[in-house]
């Protein structure tokens, strides 16, 4: 975008997000912070009073009505509880909320050196301070944020990172959820996030 220059002095203008694209990353953000660690007070009362969402496809519509009711009707201990039990537990946790271990067919395929390659080519990199490795389901979504509303690339690049690295992983891994005995809240936050994704993977297939 050309600049305009007032007293001969170039002037950058920054291009605004529309509101979809503020949306779509406000999603990603959420997801990545619900799949990172179990939602404090705050959040799980952000949740229940949100306003309802008003999308053509009825079906995220109604999941994110499941989240906030569900928001609003557990609290820190429990879901914190129930986070531990289904992702964290003693030795293999239940349901594994890394992408790989649903994607990888054989025993010669190493994908988190990909993942990282294709990170540093986007410019991102891990950082040091940061426990879980890069196909953690709440690093890819937050990358998926990184590149929408911060580095605002174009919806290629996005369609491109999401189709290698999140879209091969979502089903199984929501049904993983869904399915495991030790989820209520994180029944609806699955529920949601396939609703979401499913929009995404719909949106990327029509470019």
């Amino acid at each position: 975008m050309s600049g305009a220059t007032e007293g001969g002095q170039r002037l950058n203008f920054v291009q605004a997000l529309p509101p979809e694209e503020v949306a779509r990353a406000n999603f990603y953000g959420l997801l990545a912070r619900l799949f990172y660690a179990p939602p404090d007070a705050p959040l799980l009362e952000t949740l229940a009073g949100a306003a309802e969402i008003d999308a053509q496809d009825g079906g995220i519509s109604e999941a994110w009505q499941r989240l906030c009711r569900a928001a609003g009707q557990t609290d820190p201990e429990a879901v914190r509880d129930e986070y531990d039990s289904a992702f964290v537990g003693t030795g293999k946790s239940p349901v594994t909320l890394y992408t790989c271990a649903y994607t990888i067919r054989y025993a010669s395929e190493a994908p988190l050196a990909a993942l990282r390659g294709e990170l540093a080519a986007l410019g991102l990199a891990r950082r040091d301070d940061a426990a879980e490795p890069e196909d953690h389901i709440a690093a890819l979504c937050d990358t998926m944020r990184h590149l929408i509303a911060v580095q605002k690339r174009e919806l290629s690049v996005q369609g491109a990172f999401f189709s290698r690295w999140i879209a091969p992983a979502a089903g199984p891994l929501c049904n993983a959820i869904e399915a495991a005995p030790s989820t209520s809240f994180y029944k609806s936050v699955a529920r949601f996030a396939e609703a979401f994704l499913d929009i995404e993977q719909s949106a990327f297939d029509m470019l």
